[in-house]
């Protein structure tokens, strides 16, 4: 099992950026996928989920109506489409699915938002 974010980087407040996650090495179409992130001196938080096909979602509530998180089951890729960040948005966020009882990360992409 493989998970590997991009797509982070440095951004002003108000501003916009995409993460992909692509996976490989699982039945991606079968699998529930997730965004995470970890501020520092903070615990890891779950962000977003998606279901295997993409007809349920759900999002914490720090981010709802902010972010929207999709996959494309063709590509083995899930996304995170993050609009008006704020600087406590800041933090590294990590891609995650759950397979059989374990739960596999990818090495994560940091976002800094900030003027």
């Amino acid at each position: 099992v493989q998970l590997v974010e991009s797509g982070g980087g440095l951004v002003q407040p108000g501003g916009s950026l995409r993460l992909s996650c692509a996976a490989s090495g699982f039945t991606f179409n079968r699998a529930r996928m997730s965004w995470h992130r970890q501020a520092p001196g903070k615990e890891r938080e779950l962000v977003a989920v998606i279901s295997s096909t993409g007809g349920t979602t759900n999002y914490a509530d720090s981010v709802k109506g902010r972010f929207t998180i999709s996959r494309d089951n063709a590509k083995n890729t899930v996304y995170l489409q993050m609009n008006s960040l704020k600087p406590e948005d800041t933090a590294i966020y990590y891609c995650r699915t759950e397979l059989f009882f374990n739960n596999y990360w990818g090495q994560g992409t940091q976002v800094a938002v900030s003027s």
